[in-house]
């Protein structure tokens, strides 16, 4: 996230903005966890998984949690989509089990605060006994201003003539990666300045390298009168599938 990222931000209610100017693929890289907040534990379309031995499981659980010990992880998480959100928590090996994960390519990977002894600290509901959820299932849902990855693809792809694609990333990014057809770029940064070269009369899909900042683009486009939505992917995902012009 860029300083002008963050003040964007800012004007879309967050309170709390500091900007790591390595940003994610740094953060990364380096090994570093990130955390869930309740509200998405709760709300959001997310697989939470308790690496803890069964035993400890069955004395209290999250409420929801699938149960999959540690040494069980890599084949229980085998079949499921790359673009679920994982949400982990259990004992000492809880960041290689991040690390694992991220390793097998999923995009969204990221811990319950203080784990299970921090879930019942905040009040959150708890499950003990019998251990049912064993096996992973997940289907993707559309959050709140999401397109598709059909309805995206069909406009990338100019088979939608009323749909118009966004690129929010930087220019250095498009220089190095490429970009899909039918795409303009205008980054995070420029939306404020430049959303009047955008039609209000047609749909407008946002993106960006995983969502975050499209997210963030939507909602000032929104609140303009547009007629937007943003991709909540990760465009190297084989489920995007798009084709990319590379510079």
């Amino acid at each position: 996230m860029s300083t002008a990222s963050a003040g964007l931000a800012k004007k879309n209610g967050y309170n709390n903005v500091r900007v790591y100017l390595d940003g994610e693929p740094a953060w990364m890289e380096n090994r570093l966890p990130t955390y869930s907040t309740k509200e998405f534990i709760l709300n959001g379309n997310v697989v939470l998984i308790d690496i803890r031995p069964r035993k400890e499981a069955m004395a209290g659980r999250i409420k929801g949690a699938y149960s999959v010990p540690y040494e069980e992880l890599e084949d229980k998480l085998d079949d499921v989509p790359r673009n679920a959100p994982i949400v982990l928590y259990g004992n000492e090996e809880v960041m290689d089990a991040v690390n694992d994960v991220r390793d097998m390519d999923f995009n969204f990977v990221s811990l319950v605060r203080d784990g299970y002894d921090g879930w019942v600290k905040s009040g959150g509901e708890v499950d003990k006994g019998p251990i049912f959820r064993t096996e992973i299932q997940w289907v993707r849902k559309l959050g709140k201003g999401e397109v598709s990855v059909a309805d995206f693809r069909k406009a990338v792809l100019g088979q939608d003539k009323d749909a118009v694609v966004v690129d929010a990333r930087t220019k250095a990014e498009i220089a190095e990666l490429g970009i899909f057809p039918n795409t303009i770029n205008i980054p995070l940064d420029e939306i404020s300045a430049r959303m009047n070269e955008l039609p209000k009369d047609k749909k407008i899909y946002v993106h960006c390298s995983t969502g975050a900042r499209a997210d963030m683009a939507y909602n000032e486009l929104v609140k303009n009168g547009y007629n937007a939505k943003f991709l909540l992917l990760n465009i190297k995902d084989a489920e995007c599938d798009c084709p990319i012009i590379r510079p």
